[in-house]
C-alpha cells in the first residue's frame, strides 16, 4: 500500500486519476458480480431445484407400449398415425415419459416462480440500500448496478413461464417501490 502511494505521488495527476477510476470501476464490477452470485447461490440453497431423474426414472431397457390402452395406463401419451401402411406397423406412438415430464415441468415452473419473486424482492431491497449508502459513491453505484443486473437475471429466468397477470403484478409493485424511493430520496432536486 505504501509503495502504491509513493508511486502515485510521483505520477502526473491525470495518470493518478485514471488509475483511481480503473480501481473504482473494478471494485464496482466485482461487487456487482459477487452480489448476484451470492443471491443466486443462496437461493439455490433455500429452494431445491427439481431434478428430472426424481420425476422420470431412466431404465437401461425400455419397452414401448404398442397399444393406446397400454400407453395411457403406464402414464404415457398416445399419438395415432394417420393410417398404417402394413398390417404389422404400429397404429401409433407412445410418449412414455409424458406424465412424469409434465410433473417435472410443473415443479420446475413453481421453483422458477419462487426464485423470480425472491430475486425481484432482493433487487428492490438492494436498490434501496444503494440509496441509503449514497455517501459512498462506489458502494452506491455498485449496489444500484447490482440491483439492475439482479432484476434482469430474475426476468430472464422466469419471464417465459410467468402468466401475464403475475408479470404485471410483480413488475408493477417493483416499479412502484422504485419510483417511491426515487421521489423520497431525490425529490425535486435539479442537478446543475
Amino acid at each position: 500500500m505504501v509503495f502504491l502511494e509513493v508511486n502515485q505521488r510521483n505520477m502526473p495527476p491525470t495518470q493518478t486519476q485514471n488509475n483511481s477510476r480503473v480501481l473504482r470501476w473494478s471494485l464496482i464490477i466485482a461487487i456487482v458480480i459477487l452480489l448476484n452470485l451470492f443471491y443466486n447461490y443462496t437461493l439455490s440453497l433455500v429452494f431445491s431445484a427439481p431434478e428430472y431423474n426424481n420425476f422420470c426414472s431412466s431404465q437401461q431397457v425400455n419397452t414401448n407400449p404398442q397399444t393406446q390402452n397400454e400407453c395411457t395406463s403406464s402414464g404415457g401419451s398416445w399419438t395415432s398415425y394417420p393410417k398404417p401402411s402394413t398390417p404389422d406397423q404400429a397404429s401409433g406412438f407412445c410418449d412414455t415419459s409424458y406424465t412424469c415430464r409434465k410433473n417435472f415441468d410443473d415443479s420446475q415452473k413453481a421453483y422458477d416462480k419462487n426464485v423470480f419473486i425472491s430475486l425481484i424482492a432482493l433487487g428492490v431491497i438492494t436498490f434501496a440500500a444503494a440509496l441509503i449508502f449514497r455517501s459512498s459513491e462506489v458502494l452506491s453505484v455498485a449496489l444500484s448496478l447490482g440491483s439492475v443486473l439482479d432484476l434482469v437475471i430474475a426476468s430472464i429466468r422466469y419471464w417465459g413461464n410467468a402468466n401475464s397477470l403475475l408479470k404485471v403484478l410483480i413488475l408493477g409493485v417493483a416499479l412502484a417501490v422504485l419510483i417511491y424511493l426515487a421521489i423520497k430520496k431525490f425529490g425535486n432536486k435539479i442537478q446543475q
